[in-house]
């Protein structure tokens, strides 16, 4: 029993910890080095360096035209940006409308994959800094100015912005857990650097930009290697976007688990556990918002059945189950009732699911580098 004692309160105690004692912890550290250290923003430069925005598409013919007009709206001297829009073996009109629309280029490749299709791209590019950005994404006109800026800083490698997710009916509760995301970006972003980005809008150096595995998206890659090759990794708040959500939990579910088929190999080959070229606060941000999320699966598993096994050992395990199971309950009836606070249930229930149905897919059948526009995005 001492054993399963020892097991319930360590993964109870972690899963705690990962989930709002870490940004408890960040904030305090926020809060020391800025009495510390007041933030200067760096001045941006004169003039703003050039940029190549790149929008990799595949199957994206009734959105990539908005797309295009959209960023050529952009408030960024148009002499010093380019678009290249890179299609990855797109089976329909994409790279005719981008063309149209009018895209500076527009690449047109065998299907390899998204990271294929970035690095065509980069490769292209002649500009300082290269930003990407999805088909179904809207960036405000200020976001690009915004997304560079922090390039002023020579340390800097690596910027991302802050992407908001909208959607107009639907029950998914992407959004709340978002909203708690950026929090902590922000916060990881002014103690250190940003152990994960987005795939919306975010830019490197050309100088910086690295070569991945195509199955290895540049989302959860590029931070922690930037990081270990010493560069910064940070969030640029002002620079937003807004991209749909997808409208249903079940449907969020299933994005989390395609997501995390190409998350668990850059974690476990990809040289994310690995200690060498991290700082000690680094390692300790990477296990604490990756490695313990994204092993919340087996957390839970590991609280549920000890505290069973420990029932009759104290109220406290009582007390316990009744809050796991209370909380499965509520995620089954959500669909049926469709209360908020039973949507979150549901919602978190899934996500964590998706965690590890992720990590089955890998093992089971190998991660494909190629990728399908997400259901209710377009």
């Amino acid at each position: 029993m001492n054993r399963a004692r020892t097991i319930f309160w360590a993964s109870a105690a972690l899963l705690v910890y990962t989930h709002a004692g870490y940004g408890v912890a960040l904030a305090v550290l926020d809060h020391r080095r800025r009495r510390c250290h007041p933030d200067a923003p760096p001045a941006p430069a004169e003039p703003p360096p050039t940029v190549s925005v790149i929008v990799a598409a595949y199957a994206e013919e009734d959105v990539i035209a908005d797309r295009v007009a959209n960023l050529r709206g952009l408030h960024y001297p148009p002499r010093r940006v380019e678009l290249i829009v890179t299609c990855d073996g797109s089976p329909d009109r994409t790279a005719d409308r981008a063309r149209a629309a009018g895209a500076d280029v527009v690449l047109e490749l065998p299907r390899g994959g998204k990271v294929r299709a970035q690095d065509a791209a980069v490769e292209r590019s002649a500009a300082e800094i290269v930003a990407f950005s999805d088909a179904n994404v809207r960036w405000a006109p200020e976001a690009l100015m915004e997304l560079v800026r922090p390039f002023a800083d020579p340390s800097v490698g690596y910027v991302c912005g802050d992407v908001r997710f909208v959607n107009e009916q639907g029950d998914n509760q992407e959004g709340l857990y978002w909203r708690y995301e950026m929090w902590l970006r922000a916060l990881e972003s002014r103690v250190r650097s940003v152990t994960g980005g987005n795939g919306a809008i975010y830019a490197t150096r050309r100088a910086s930009y690295l070569v991945v595995d195509p199955i290895m998206g540049h989302d959860l890659s590029f931070p922690f290697n930037m990081v270990k090759r010493g560069w910064r990794a940070v969030y640029a708040p002002g620079a937003q976007a807004t991209e749909k959500m997808v409208p249903s939990i079940e449907g969020e579910f299933r994005r989390k688990r395609r997501m995390m088929s190409h998350g668990w190999p850059i974690m476990v080959r990809g040289g994310m556990l690995s200690p060498r070229g991290y700082d000690p606060l680094y390692a300790v941000m990477i296990v604490s918002h990756r490695v313990l999320r994204y092993g919340s699966p087996f957390l839970h598993v590991a609280a549920l059945g000890s505290s069973v096994a420990l029932l009759r050992r104290g109220r406290i395990y009582t007390v316990a189950v009744a809050l796991q199971a209370a909380l499965l309950a509520g995620a089954l009836a959500a669909p049926a009732l469709r209360l908020r606070p039973l949507l979150v249930a549901r919602y978190y229930v899934l996500t964590t699911a998706s965690l590890a149905a992720g990590l089955w897919d890998w093992l089971a059948q190998g991660t494909r580098a190629g990728w399908e526009p997400a259901e209710g995005t377009r």
